[in-house]
């Protein structure tokens, strides 16, 4: 379980831990020695905490009691919780039947009480016990559902199982070891959920224009849509590509440098120029996406001016790239810096033809 937070004084308690038989306090500044200070505990923190941890001990009970599964470990994360049972398989109904049953004991309002016993008590050997830590000083805690389960635990929980108001199991995921993972809500957590998701289908009502009975169905057509859409845009893509690389070898003395940016494109949108003009004697320095942000580039022409180049080309513009014949393409950072690169293509086809 995680630690509780709250303030000391006027300072935070960042952390807490255990050492030995002590709770040991971490704040961001130094406390005067002797000084009387006020605890403030942050109570929100704690209860959620309180009724997510009786609430696994409480599914791990009927899981066991109904179908044998054992809890082997379990997690109380930000958000959502994780019982790991020992078993390759829950089934759906198992799922639905275990919920069924967990919220029937709140319902009952059955106590939880809190016993601590001597560590060298032999009914110590009667209840559930993962085993004490190595350095554990003084009495244990029992936690009591009653009727229910009987568990050594050192957290803090819920004096009633009506205080959990409901528990609400998300379903279940493949663990490690033929083990499953039993993913679960409880209390003011599920309250949260179906806020968030009531948010959140108000918005998809607005955005689709339809209720969420047919959220599904009107975000499917969108996604065939768009699919659609990128599929014709791909075409035209390389249709310009390919008019592109024609218009520039129909001019009566094509130069040896061409260099094109274009903000759509993709890297079949520039490999499509390249092959259309020719890297025998071209050299090619093609670029695609927004000019002040990031995108990728080809430098494509003969193989030992790319080999050259294409390193020098990828430091000017801030990324990272590979070659083999005559290409030499990556990802580029500073798309500012593709007036640097085309000055240093016009340097080298210079120092090629000195007389040009």
């Amino acid at each position: 379980q995680p630690d509780d937070r709250g303030l000391i004084g006027d300072l935070p308690v960042l952390r807490v831990t255990r050492r030995g038989s002590e709770a040991v306090h971490f704040v961001p500044a130094e406390l005067e020695p002797g000084a009387e200070v006020l605890l403030s505990l942050d109570w929100e923190r704690r209860f959620d905490h309180m009724q997510q941890h009786s609430g696994q001990h409480l599914i791990s009970a009927i899981a066991e009691q109904m179908f044998g599964f054992k809890t082997t470990s379990w997690e109380l994360g930000r958000q959502r919780s994780v019982i790991e049972l020992d078993t390759p398989l829950v089934t759906a109904e198992q799922v639905e039947d275990l919920e069924k049953s967990v919220n029937e004991k709140i319902r009952d309002r059955v106590p939880v009480t809190v016993r601590e016993l001597a560590a060298d008590d032999p009914e110590i050997e009667t209840v559930k016990s993962r085993g004490l830590p190595d350095d554990h000083v003084g009495p244990v805690r029992v936690v009591d559902i009653k009727g229910i389960d009987s568990n050594l635990c050192c957290g803090t929980h819920v004096s009633n199982l009506s205080d959990l108001q409901v528990i609400k199991l998300l379903g279940v995921e493949k663990g490690k070891k033929n083990k499953t993972n039993l993913v679960f809500l409880a209390g003011n957590r599920v309250l949260k959920s179906i806020e968030q998701s009531h948010s959140t289908e108000k918005a998809l009502t607005s955005l689709l224009k339809n209720g969420p009975g047919e959220h599904v169905e009107a975000v499917k057509r969108l996604q065939s849509s768009v699919k659609l859409l990128q599929k014709n845009n791909l075409n035209l893509l390389r249709d310009i590509a390919v008019l592109i690389a024609r218009d520039f070898k129909s001019k009566p003395a094509p130069k040896q440098l061409f260099v094109l940016h274009r903000k759509e494109g993709d890297s079949e949108f520039m490999n499509i120029i390249a092959n259309e003009i020719g890297t025998e004697e071209t050299l090619l320095f093609l670029t695609v996406g927004d000019e002040k942000e990031a995108g990728l580039f080809l430098l494509a022409g003969p193989v030992e001016a790319v080999e050259n180049l294409g390193p020098r080309v990828a430091e000017l513009l801030g990324g990272k790239g590979a070659g083999k014949r005559g290409r030499f393409q990556g990802k580029a950072a500073k798309m500012s810096r593709r007036g640097e690169v085309q000055a240093l293509l016009q340097e080298f086809i210079s120092h090629q033809n000195p007389g040009a």
